[in-house]
């Protein structure tokens, strides 16, 4: 009973953990937010903000770099610190700046920003492709 109660049956794998982490952060982050901005990019209808003071353009083509570009990087465990590193800027441009560091509002930045702050500190573990 007290295994069951520990879980002990599970196999202890932080490698295993990081894939589900690195294919759970890339996947929702193409699908849910990153895809959606490069089809508008297709289709000319820019409407973007500028946190930055970049212009609207190049923050959306930053955006855009990161959240498909990146994102695809991290779900294939391929540079996955520097992609991590670029993610992490971005939902803290999101959270800090955008949304005012209000958890109300920027909760999913934030939850973002941890994930990828995960995959910077850690790596992508040995289910990727650059493992060590």
């Amino acid at each position: 009973m007290q295994k069951l109660l520990r879980l002990e049956f599970i196999a202890n794998s932080p490698d295993f953990g990081l894939l589900v982490l690195r294919l759970l952060l890339g996947v929702s982050m193409i699908w849910l937010h990153g895809w959606g901005k490069l089809m508008s990019l297709f289709s000319g209808k820019i409407s973007f903000l500028d946190p930055l003071h970049i212009g609207q353009t190049p923050s959306f083509l930053l955006v855009i770099f990161a959240e498909v570009g990146c994102s695809v990087l991290i779900a294939l465990g391929l540079f996955t610190r520097l992609a991590a590193a670029v993610l992490a800027f971005n939902m803290g441009v999101a959270f800090f700046v955008v949304n005012g560091a209000a958890l109300a509002k920027g909760e999913l930045a934030w939850l973002y920003f941890g994930g990828y702050l995960v995959l910077f500190a850690a790596g992508a573990g040995k289910f990727s492709v650059d493992k060590k």
